[in-house]
């Protein structure tokens, strides 16, 4: 009987602490490193405007602008900048070396499998960066492929889907870690043409001699795409104050502050569809 009473009370122990564990895992591990007075790690790639590091090592970029200001509003100001290539983003979210990124990532079905997103921040169209004079008059893909002629975009980028969706041959596409390695190909005459998102492609134009921007109006790909700041999938609830705090800020004197020095205009201000729709839409 001794023994019985025993394995009830170890039962109702372990079932105890079967809750509590259960508790613990609900409140996300981003929760439980606040709780524990760690810093929150932003994770991102150097891609400016949306995010670069500054050279005090801050982090940069409207994508992390908005963020900060978004945690800060909710009383959260011990931030962390973790860089990353762009390719590595969401692999280090998954493994717990980052806690947020804000790398500027579209909202695409591939992407909301491995991360979940806040609601967007932006709506954004793609563009090409093409030598100055646009010499061989790239608009779009199909230029590409009539014309048999290269292009490159840093590895997880949509363009790179997108062209081999458009017809561009496997063959034509040159995949490199990041945007810099993408302009520094294009300047070294491997390729035609950089497929990017406008903002980015607007910047290196800007930035760097001998480039400039085809017309994002004749580009032939997406309609303009959300953009959202990714959160591991065990950090629901954070997220949901997130995007509460996020919902108050969109378009507001404080926003437009902080992301116009990074080429962010009202124009880019989300159109309407959800993260839910964007993580549905092929």
């Amino acid at each position: 009987m001794q023994s019985v009473r025993r394995m009830c009370r170890i039962t109702a122990a372990t079932m105890m602490l079967g809750t509590l564990a259960a508790g613990a895992i609900a409140a996300g591990p981003l929760e439980d490193r606040i709780e524990a007075g760690e810093s929150i790690r932003l994770g991102f790639a150097a891609a400016p405007p949306w995010a670069y590091q500054g050279d005090d090592g801050s982090p940069k970029g409207f994508v992390n602008g908005i963020t900060i200001d978004v945690l800060k509003n909710m009383g959260y100001t011990d931030i962390e900048p973790v860089l990353n290539d762009w390719s590595g983003l969401i692999p280090s979210l998954r493994a717990g070396r980052v806690d947020i990124v804000t790398g500027g990532m579209y909202i695409l079905k591939a992407r909301c499998e491995n991360m979940d997103f806040s609601e967007p921040i932006g709506a954004f169209g793609d563009a090409f960066v093409v030598p100055a004079g646009n010499p061989e008059n790239i608009e779009t893909y199909q230029d590409l492929i009539d014309k048999d002629l290269k292009m490159v975009a840093p590895s997880g980028y949509n363009t790179l889907g997108d062209a081999k969706a458009a017809g561009v041959p496997e063959r034509n596409i040159m995949e490199v870690p990041g945007p810099t390695e993408a302009l520094a190909a294009l300047r070294a005459g491997r390729v035609a043409a950089s497929a990017t998102n406008v903002l980015e492609a607007k910047h290196g134009a800007d930035s760097f001699d001998g480039f400039e921007m085809s017309d994002p109006t004749k580009f032939v790909g997406r309609e303009k795409q959300v953009v959202g700041v990714g959160f591991h999938p065990d950090d629901d609830e954070f997220r949901e104050k997130f995007n509460e705090a996020l919902k108050e800020y969109l378009g507001s004197e404080q926003m437009m502050e902080t992301v116009t020095p990074d080429d962010y205009i009202a124009a880019y201000l989300p159109t309407g569809q959800t993260t839910e729709e964007a993580c549905k839409a092929d």
